[in-house]
């Protein structure tokens, strides 16, 4: 990963040229190869890795091109993924990494941008 600040100029410039109004730069997901839980590989995104940097499914970023407001969207890791995968970052934590101030669970991303 770069640092907060490479993020931050990477999306000061993409609003400066779109404008005005919301963009938002989904991640993917993972996908399943023949139950939920035998996933292919994860890949993210390329577009939402250049402007947010986390390589985890389930994210979400917007950017408000009038205001300025940037904002995470995912949801923090259940004590059932901790007990597999050991101590994760909360989405809190993944935002600040990369320069973002607010974090919200995915389930406010609908009425966000409507």
């Amino acid at each position: 990963m770069f640092t907060a600040e490479i993020y931050a100029q990477r999306r000061a410039e993409l609003r400066r040229r779109v404008g005005k109004g919301l963009i938002l730069l989904p991640g993917n997901v993972e996908s399943p190869m023949n139950y939920p839980n035998n996933t292919y590989h994860f890949r993210q995104d390329s577009t939402f890795l250049y402007y947010f940097g986390h390589n985890v499914p389930l994210l979400a970023g917007v950017i408000d091109a009038d205001s300025g407001e940037e904002v995470l969207y995912g949801d923090d890791f259940t004590v059932d993924d901790i007990i597999w995968m050991g101590p994760q970052a909360t989405i809190q934590d993944l935002a600040l990494q990369v320069g973002v101030a607010k974090s919200k669970p995915l389930a406010k991303l609908y009425d966000d941008v409507q």
